[in-house]
């Protein structure tokens, strides 16, 4: 999105809002309207403090003040040299049961991973309790790191058993589309979620410092007639990944 564009939809956003809040504040959620429209995506570049203050008539205090609000929710980051952009971070809904890949696509970013391994194993007593199998029936397992437009933000363990999924080379860019090619494709799942430091292999593989907050998930997904498909670990970076909760009464 140009610069001017940019500029003229966050003035039409501020001339629209109410006179009665504060200006750092309305021109905090005219720019947090404009980036969540998705008409600016990720790594995208706003104008600096000065070019926006001029062409929008208000002190550099003001948007400075906004700037400092939209980088604390995690909508804008700062880079080297006072450049400031929209932040690489993915919103993941809980209400829906989609893939890693579904998920970075609907933000506008393009999904990838780097494999760190993918073979058949004997499953170990977590894997075991999780699919529901016993200690004879192999398993898939699968490691790689996710990646969104090439910048590492999860490690993931994925493990399958065998019967639906017989051989490593099943499995392309996406484990859920080899499974739905096989007519497995997980239809439910329960979640559990907490968070852990980032050990120095975590750190190696995610590009972040040690003991960086990650929020790490464990997913048993099913099978329509109940059959456990894929259980799942995955690390993510805490800083570039939300969950989100849709709550009613």
């Amino acid at each position: 999105m140009a610069t001017s564009d940019i500029i003229k939809r966050v003035r039409a956003e501020l001339a629209g809002s109410a006179t009665d809040i504060p200006l750092y504040k309305r021109l905090k959620t005219a720019i947090e309207t404009v980036i969540l429209s998705n008409e600016l995506h990720a790594g995208e570049r706003l104008p600096g403090e000065r070019a926006l203050a001029e062409s929008l008539g208000l002190s550099r205090v003001t948007v400075r003040k906004s700037f400092a609000l939209l980088e604390e929710d995690g909508l804008l980051a700062r880079r080297h040299g006072a450049r400031t952009e929209v932040a690489s971070k993915v919103e993941k809904t809980l209400s829906n049961l989609t893939s890693f890949s579904e998920d970075i696509r609907s933000r506008g970013m393009e999904p990838g991973c780097i494999w760190l391994s993918k073979q058949m194993s004997r499953p170990s007593p977590t894997e075991m309790m999780a699919l529901g199998i016993g200690s004879s029936e192999s398993i898939l397992r699968m490691q790689r790191i996710r990646t969104a437009d090439g910048k590492p933000i999860a490690v993931e363990i994925a493990s399958v058993p065998q019967r639906f999924l017989p051989a490593p080379e099943l499995v392309g860019h996406s484990l859920y589309d080899a499974l739905e090619k096989r007519g497995y494709l997980p239809q439910r799942a329960i979640q559990r979620m907490r968070t852990r430091s980032a050990s120095q292999e975590d750190s190696d593989r995610l590009s972040c410092p040690p003991l960086t907050p990650l929020l790490v998930t464990e997913r048993r997904c099913f099978l329509p007639q109940g059959d456990v498909v894929e259980y799942c670990e995955t690390r993510y970076r805490g800083d570039v990944y939300d969950f989100v909760f849709e709550l009613r009464r």
